[in-house]
Parts: structure tokens; C-alpha cells; sequence
């Protein structure tokens, strides 16, 4: 943070969480749990690397954990209030509509089989299938920033289709089985509903195909979204006809059809790779929503690594004439919420929950959320540029 002084990051940095703990206190009908909130928010943003319940407990200053705990398990406040709080709260520092929703998801790896929607299951995280949680995440990613503003835990079948566990986890009647583009869809829906500004959707091959193109086809929204290797595209009323798998197509590709271009700046610089991007057939909005104009065109953009060729695939929806720039720029964004797992991880607890619940789940997650939240907005304010200094005797001009 280089924009202001050290004493006016603090400054920024103590109002900011004044701010935020005023925002979450209608959430509880007791002051005291309210208070109990705001110290579990304390330990999330202490210095501590693990943020345990005896940790937290002992930075606010608690004989015992059970306080704390009391707010994930015992405490009655609604995790989903939390969860548009810190929505809302992100957007007055980051809107801009322009912005990619980013969707992916992380494991929580955890011993035993009582923890929420805990399987052996395949986790990135891991990179192996292992005894865990995997939690579904959107990230709001702008110019201005970036942070989660919507989550959700996926329950595998085995936990769906089992009542008794179900009750035990405290999962609320009526929730059954989604599969993570379902849950995917739903928190797009949602943004959408509550009117959050963004123009892309970007996600990998796990959320690549399906209802999620036809929801942000009628919905106006653009999104590159990951698809397997053998995922079939075809052209229509093209002068160069396509057709095929991704990689067949990829592979018959001349080599002045790749372009080399950033994704966007990395911890070691620009992340280089050859592109390439087929426009396959272009269609009128009016088709998916009869409240859009205009043409949009179907494409697919394809990623090749420099040093070794591997190709990743992208199917794409987006207004006619839209550059390889701006899809490779919206694709990029994905990066954001690596960047995100990996800062709430190391630094604000976000695996350390030590619940077993359903709710115990969301409202820790949640409460993570929002101290990252707090962060991005800081950051955005700390980093902003001040306003240029007027020179008295410039303006005036000599002798005035």
C-alpha cells in the first residue's frame, strides 16, 4: 500500500473495521454475541497463523474458547445475511460493469466422516482425491479489486441420500443433491437478481457447459468458460467452416493463427501464452432475451504454455467484434481467486474451521469473507492516487 502514510493506513484500516462491525450487528439479537462476533472478526485478522478456537479465545482476551465456538455452532444468526452484507459491502468499493465473475471451488481437508459434506473426493487443493470438503465459490474481480461475495459447501450424493446424517450435520430440511454447476448457476442467478454490475462470467471445465450458457445468454452477460479437450464446436455461416473436437481443431490450426499475449501480470510478471480464437457463428440477443439488441458472436478461444504446448479450451459468448484482447483479459481474471484461496488460507483462517455443521460451515466461511472484504477495500483506498497538488503560484500566476 504506497498511496498514503503509514498513520493514515492505520487510521483507514481501525475505521474500516469500526464499519464493518456496525454492518454485521442487526445479525444478532444480543449485543453480547454481537460482540463475540466482531472479537472472532479480531482473531481472523490477528497474527496468528492458525485460527483456532483457543487462539481467537485467547487474543480477545476469553478464558476458554467456547465463545467463539458459540458463534459458528449455538448462536442463532443467519450465515446467508452475512453473506449479503459482505456482497454489498464489497460492491461499494469495487462495482464496475465491467467486472468477471469468477467461479471455482477449493477443498477443506479434514479427518473422519461427521464434518458437513466431508468425502473422499477429488480437491485442486490436493491435487489427489482425499478425505474432504469442497466448498463452490464466486469472486467478484474488477479493476479495483477483488474478493469472494457469494459460497456455498457441496454435498455429495452419499450425504444427500443419507436423512439421519443429514440431521446430524444440521443440514436445513429440504436441501438435496446439486452438482457444483448447479450450485454454480444458482449464485449467478443470484448476483444477477441483487443487480451486482459485471459483464463476464469466467470459470474452468468444471463449469464450462450446460445451463450456465444459457442462463448468461439470456441474462446478456459475456463469460469464457473452460471445456474439455474433446468438447464438439462447429461454425455457422462462416467462410472458414470448423468443426470437431477442441484439440482436433487446435491441432489443424496454421501457426500464424496464434497470437502471443499476456493474461495478465503474475508475481513474476506478465503470464505469457499463444493464443488462438475462432469465431464460429454470430447471433442476435434478441434469440436468448427479447429485451437485447444486437449481435453476439460464439467462439472458441484456445490457450497453448510456451514452454511445453499444453492447451486448455474456452468456450465464449460475446458482443459482435469483441478482440482476442478482451477475452484473453476476462480469462486471465481466473487468477483472482487463486490468489484469493491461497491469501484466506495462509492468512485468515479460512480452512481452519473447526465446526462440524452445516451452519457451522457457512457462517465461518462467511465471516472469512468479509475480513477479506475488508482488506480488498482497504487496499483500494490505500492504493488510490492522490489528487494532484494545485501550485498557488502556477494557477495565480507571479505576483497575484
Amino acid at each position: 500500500m504506497t498511496g498514503v502514510s503509514i498513520e493514515a493506513t492505520l487510521e483507514l484500516w481501525a475505521c474500516s473495521l469500526r464499519d464493518v462491525k456496525a454492518r454485521i450487528r442487526p445479525l444478532f439479537s444480543q449485543q453480547r454475541v454481537a460482540l463475540s462476533a466482531g472479537q472472532f472478526l479480531d482473531g481472523l485478522l490477528g497474527n496468528e497463523r492458525r485460527k483456532t478456537g483457543w487462539m481467537r479465545a485467547e487474543a480477545a482476551g476469553d478464558p476458554g474458547p467456547w465463545r467463539q465456538q458459540a458463534i459458528l455452532g449455538r448462536g442463532r444468526w443467519d450465515a446467508d445475511g452475512l453473506r449479503d452484507i459482505v456482497r454489498d459491502y464489497a460492491l461499494e468499493t469495487l462495482a464496475d460493469e465491467d467486472a468477471v465473475l469468477v467461479i471455482d471451488e477449493t477443498g477443506f481437508l479434514k479427518q473422519g466422516k461427521a464434518s458437513c459434506g466431508v468425502s473422499r473426493q477429488y480437491t485442486g487443493s490436493a491435487g489427489k482425491i482425499t478425505n474432504c470438503q469442497i466448498g463452490v465459490f464466486a469472486a467478484y474481480v474488477s479493476r479495483h479489486g477483488h474478493c469472494f461475495i457469494d459460497r456455498a459447501l457441496y454435498l455429495p450424493k452419499a450425504w444427500t441420500e443419507d436423512p439421519e446424517r443429514m440431521a446430524k450435520a444440521h443440514v436445513p430440511e429440504g436441501t438435496g443433491f446439486a452438482t457444483k454447476p448447479a450450485i454454480a448457476r444458482g449464485m449467478i442467478e443470484r448476483a444477477i437478481a441483487q443487480r451486482v454490475p459485471f459483464g463476464w462470467v469466467a470459470a474452468d471445465s468444471v463449469y464450462g457447459v450446460g445451463d450456465i450458457e444459457t442462463t448468461l445468454r439470456r441474462a446478456g452477460k459475456g463469460y469464457v468458460l473452460g471445456v474439455n479437450a474433446n468438447h464438439l464446436f462447429h461454425s455457422w455461416a462462416k467462410p472458414q467452416p470448423v468443426g470437431g473436437p477442441a484439440k482436433e481443431i487446435a491441432q489443424s490450426l496454421d501457426e500464424t493463427a496464434w497470437q502471443r499475449l499476456s493474461a495478465g501480470d503474475g508475481s513474476k510478471g506478465a503470464r505469457l501464452y499463444d493464443w488462438a480464437y475462432l469465431e464460429l457463428a454470430d447471433l442476435d440477443a434478441e434469440e436468448y432475451n427479447i429485451s437485447l439488441v444486437g449481435f453476439w458472436t460464439r467462439g472458441l478461444l484456445i490457450r497453448r504454455t510456451i514452454a511445453n504446448g499444453d492447451m486448455a479450451f474456452f468456450s465464449t459468448w460475446c458482443p459482435l467484434g469483441t478482440p482476442i484482447e478482451t477475452l484473453v483479459k476476462v480469462e486471465g481474471h481466473r487468477w483472482a481467486i487463486e490468489d484469493a484461496f491461497k491469501t484466506t488460507k495462509n492468512e485468515l483462517g479460512l480452512d481452519h474451521n473447526e465446526t462440524r455443521s452445516w451452519h457451522g460451515w457457512h457462517r465461518h466461511v462467511s465471516l472469512v469473507m468479509l475480513a477479506f472484504a475488508m482488506m480488498a477495500a482497504i487496499r483500494h483506498h490505500a492504493n488510490a492516487v492522490p489528487p494532484p497538488k494545485i501550485n498557488r503560484y502556477t494557477r495565480n500566476g507571479p505576483g497575484r
